[in-house]
C-alpha cells in the first residue's frame, strides 16, 4: 500500500512539476499573439484553448475582424506548419485533399501517384467555411475526426498534432451555405469575433497603417505543442467538475426537464460536447497557472462549446429565444 502512495505522489509531483514549467511557455505563447492581434484577449484565450486540447476550432464573425491573420500568427508562435485553403463555391473535395495523377516512367510503364493537398498540415486555415457548397465542406469530416483521409481505397495520416481553425462568415450574409451538424459537433468550441472596442480600433489604426507592423515570432519549438496537449490530458478533474459538466451537456438536450427554455430546445449536445468541454476547462486551467479546473472553467466555457451543437424549435426562434439565452439559463442553474 506504501508503495502505491508513493507512486501516486511520485505521479502527481511530476504534473506539478510540468504544470509549472507549462505555464510560463503559454503565457509567453499568449504575449507573442497579443503583440499582432489587439484586443480580443478571449478570442485569444478560446483560440489557445483550442489547440491546446487537442481540437479544432470554429471563429465566427464578419469579414474585417482580424480571423485569418489570428491563425496565421498562432501557427508562428506555436512552431506549427500552416496552410490556408480559400473556400468558395466552385472548391472541389479533390482541392483539399489532394488527387491521383497518372505518371509515365522512363521505360514506358504507368503507375498512379498521390499529390496531397493543402490538408497535409499541422494547422489548417479554412477560410470562409461556409462558402463552400455541402460536398465540398463535408471533406474535412474525416480528416477532422480520424487525423487522416482515404483517397482511393489508400490510407494517407495527417501530421500530428492536426488542427483546423476554421473562419465562417454569418449565415445572413449573401453566398453563404450552412455547415453540415456532423461537420459542426467536429469543433471543439465555436469562437465569436465581435467588433474591437474604440480603444483597440485607434490602436490598430495607429499600429497598423505604418511603414512597421508588428510581426509574430515562434515561442513554442517543435514538438511543444504535443507535449503540452498530453499534459492537460494528465491534469486532475474533480468530481463536482465532472458531474457539473455532465449536468450541464445533459440539461441542454430536448426532454431534460431542466430550464425554464427546455421545450424550446429542437435537439441538444452529444457525448462529444461532454468531452470537448472536459478537455477545454483542463486547457483553460493550464492557461491561468493553475493544477486542475473548477466549476468556473466549466461556466465560462460553456457557450463556446455547446452553442454550435443546439437547435431551437421554430416555435422558440419566432419568440427570438436563441441558443445563447437557453444556455445562460442552464449555467444558472449550476450556481
Amino acid at each position: 500500500m506504501d508503495s502505491v502512495t508513493n507512486d501516486m505522489r511520485d505521479g502527481e509531483a511530476a504534473i506539478v512539476a510540468e504544470a509549472d514549467a507549462a505555464f510560463d511557455r503559454v503565457k509567453a505563447a499568449r504575449a507573442a499573439v497579443g503583440r499582432v492581434i489587439f484586443g480580443q484577449e478571449q478570442v485569444v484565450e478560446q483560440a489557445l484553448v483550442t489547440l491546446l486540447s487537442g481540437g479544432h476550432g470554429l471563429l465566427v464573425g464578419v469579414p474585417g475582424l482580424a480571423k485569418t491573420k489570428l491563425v496565421e500568427t498562432l501557427a508562428t508562435v506555436l512552431g506549427l506548419s500552416e496552410r490556408r485553403i480559400q473556400f468558395t463555391p466552385d472548391l472541389m473535395p479533390s482541392d483539399i485533399l489532394g488527387s491521383e495523377v497518372l505518371e509515365q516512367a522512363a521505360d514506358g510503364s504507368r503507375a498512379f501517384r498521390f499529390l496531397k493537398g493543402p490538408v497535409f498540415a499541422q494547422l489548417v486555415m479554412a477560410d470562409e467555411i461556409n462558402r463552400a457548397s455541402p460536398r465540398t465542406q463535408s471533406a474535412l469530416l474525416q480528416a477532422m475526426q480520424e487525423r487522416f483521409v482515404t483517397i482511393a481505397g489508400q490510407r494517407y495520416d495527417l501530421p500530428a498534432p492536426f488542427h483546423v481553425l476554421a473562419t465562417q462568415n454569418p449565415l445572413e450574409q449573401e453566398g453563404t451555405y450552412p455547415l453540415p451538424e456532423a461537420q459542426l459537433d467536429r469543433f471543439l468550441l465555436q469562437i465569436d469575433v465581435a467588433y474591437p472596442d474604440r480603444d483597440t480600433e485607434k490602436r490598430i489604426l495607429i499600429e497598423t497603417t505604418g511603414d512597421q507592423e508588428a510581426r509574430a515570432e515562434a515561442v513554442f519549438t517543435e514538438g511543444e505543442l504535443a507535449r503540452l496537449q498530453t499534459l492537460v490530458r494528465r491534469f486532475p478533474v474533480g468530481d463536482s467538475v465532472v458531474e457539473a459538466i455532465l449536468d450541464l451537456v445533459r440539461a441542454a438536450r430536448p426532454g431534460s426537464g431542466v430550464g425554464k427554455h427546455v421545450k424550446d430546445i429542437a435537439w441538444g449536445p452529444g457525448p462529444r460536447a461532454a468531452q470537448s468541454l472536459m478537455l477545454a476547462v483542463r486547457a483553460r486551467a493550464l492557461m491561468d497557472g493553475r493544477y486542475a479546473p473548477s466549476i468556473d472553467d466549466v461556466a465560462a466555457l460553456a457557450a463556446p462549446v455547446l452553442k454550435h451543437r443546439m437547435a431551437m424549435s421554430f416555435e422558440a426562434r419566432a419568440r427570438r429565444i436563441g441558443v445563447e439565452d437557453v444556455i445562460a439559463d442552464l449555467v444558472s442553474e449550476m450556481a
